[in-house]
């Protein structure tokens, strides 16, 4: 039941139909015994920073998650960041300190990378083709670079973009970054696709399949029309997959604790079926673990 006395947390993103944040929080909360809710706001990015300072005015907003495209504006506004955030100039949540300070952190990367480790999906000493330069794919370069990949090529339309990233990756954790200038994902062990290719079904695919190594592993972050096209061509090859929901899945326990829910987060670490069960179809899983 919301009340005058609901906290409230948001989700901000535009497009914001795709988002599935707030389905976790509405359904973890209130076992937690937790008043508080979570609402979607779709804020286009000129109203972004309005927005968010506008939204923090208020006692009872508890703290912002953020999602595509606005990870770097986020960053950009908070007067706090992780080394992580700051490495990767992107936030995906925000809260406000005692001070009145706003505090940002990026998890997304930590959410990949637990997910990685789920399946049994090896990623350390492996190549990588990150495509998109983006929030996220900021995140898992960041995360990535942090957790002994041997090399990460990142390719984006946006030549500057992916070239900002791969300097400042490679400066801040020592690994052998560079910029990719297409998509071709010979020679790498591990594709992911962290680009908004694939949010909608005409969108052409984020790699060429039949380029794709044998025993590559291919990954696609997105929440929507999973398993996406991409996805599904690397299966019909044999190549092991592995979707974005337990990106997300994993990375809100530090969602929950970095915005002082920390009941929330233990409830989730130790059994997140209710949450899987939720976002993470049968037949989907049943799909990653046969090609893990």
């Amino acid at each position: 039941m919301i009340t005058g006395k609901t906290g409230v947390f948001f989700m901000i993103a535009d497009p914001i139909d795709q988002v599935r944040t707030p389905e976790i929080f509405n359904k973890v909360l209130p076992l937690c015994g937790v008043d508080a809710v979570m609402v979607p706001l779709h804020v286009s990015p000129e109203n972004l920073v309005d927005t968010v300072r506008a939204l923090f005015r208020s006692p009872t907003t508890r703290g912002i998650v953020l999602s595509i495209p606005h990870k770097a504006a986020a960053a950009a506004l908070s007067d706090r960041c992780s080394k992580g955030a700051a490495t990767a100039n992107a936030v995906n949540a925000i809260r406000k300190n005692a001070a009145g300070e706003l505090e940002g952190e990026l998890f997304d990367g930590l959410g990949f990378v637990k997910s990685m480790e789920r399946y049994s999906m090896e990623y350390r000493g492996k190549r990588v083709l990150l495509i998109g330069a983006g929030g996220a794919a900021c995140a898992i370069a960041t995360a990535l670079a942090a957790a002994d990949v041997s090399r990460i090529a990142i390719f984006d339309p946006e030549t500057e973009k992916a070239e900002q990233l791969a300097s400042s990756v490679g400066r801040q954790y020592g690994v052998h970054t560079s910029i990719q200038s297409d998509n071709d994902p010979t020679g790498f062990d591990l594709v992911i696709n962290a680009s908004p290719l694939g949010l909608k079904l005409s969108d052409p695919l984020p790699v060429p399949p039949e380029r794709l190594d044998a025993d590559a592993q291919v990954c696609d972050i997105l929440m929507k029309n999973q398993p996406t096209p991409l996805l599904q061509a690397a299966m019909s090859r044999g190549n092991a997959v592995l979707p974005g929901f337990d990106m997300l899945i994993l990375q809100t326990p530090l969602f929950f604790e970095f915005f002082g829910v920390p009941g929330a987060a233990e409830m989730l670490r130790r059994d997140d079926s209710i949450v899987r069960e939720m976002l993470f179809p049968a037949e989907l899983m049943d799909m990653v673990r046969r090609t893990a």
